[in-house]
């Protein structure tokens, strides 16, 4: 199955929420005018897409750090790595 707008292949999922997140879903997609099913693709393209953005960022920054010649800048790129890593 291909999706109209895009030509890209759709597949149907099955997913449980929990209700109170359905609840919002359906009112956000309402108050986008879009389906529940199609502003849940939409979040979780966003989702996954965010995710890339926070890996990409992470190994730039581990060769940043590995690159890192000055202690003071080695030592900043290393806290903000395991910040990343084991959050604040």
């Amino acid at each position: 199955m291909a999706s109209p707008a895009s030509g890209r292949a759709l597949q149907r999922q099955t997913v449980t929420l929990p209700a109170a997140t359905a609840r919002r879903a359906k009112a956000l997609a309402r108050a986008k005018g879009l389906s529940t099913s199609r502003l849940l693709a939409r979040l979780v393209e966003e989702g996954l897409d965010a995710e890339q953005r926070k890996r990409t960022h992470f190994m730039e920054l581990a060769e940043q750090f590995r690159a890192a010649s000055d202690p003071a800048d080695a030592e900043k790129l290393g806290h903000e790595l395991g910040r990343m890593i084991f959050g604040d």
